[in-house]
Parts: structure tokens; sequence; C-alpha cells
């Protein structure tokens, strides 16, 4: 099951997001469930946000991946969504 990751920085954020992004991509690498992932930028070119596309086995285990990830643990984000998706191109 494909589900969308849309995760949302709190405010004024970034040192936070700088601070744990090393953490971050090793646990995308070690956890293996990642098909495509990236930071949401704002019109500086600033990120303020994470899209991240999992392939997982149900929607628990998307949760539970969410949970433990080191951006989430470290309170970097305001607003976190996931919800199933499917792929149609690329």
């Amino acid at each position: 099951m494909l589900i969308a990751l849309i995760a949302r920085d709190k405010p004024d954020h970034l040192q936070t997001r700088l601070d744990n992004r090393a953490a971050h991509l090793a646990y995308i690498e070690s956890t293996g469930v990642v098909a495509q992932a990236g930071p949401l930028l704002d019109q500086n070119g600033d990120m303020v946000g994470s899209l991240v596309i999992l392939d997982v086995e149900d929607m628990a285990a998307g949760d539970a991946w969410a949970a433990n990830d080191p951006y989430n643990k470290a309170g970097l984000f305001e607003a976190v969504e996931l919800i199933t998706w499917k792929k149609v191109m690329g």
C-alpha cells in the first residue's frame, strides 16, 4: 500500500530540521519503505515540510514509520497527514 505522508514544519523551525536531517535521511535509508521523498519548499526555496511516499503493508505501518521519524521525534512538525495514495504516472 502506498501512503503519502505530508508534514508541515512548525514556523521558525528550520534549524531543528537542519540539526536532525542526517538522522532523518539515515532512518529513510535503514527502513527500506520509502519510495520517494523530499522537502516542501516555500517561495524563497527554504524547506518548510516533507513529502514522503511510503510503501508499507497497511496504515498502521505508516503511522508507526511516521511516529519514529527523527524529525517527528525532534518536534519539527506542526501537522502530519497520512493518506492512501495511488500511483498513476512515473
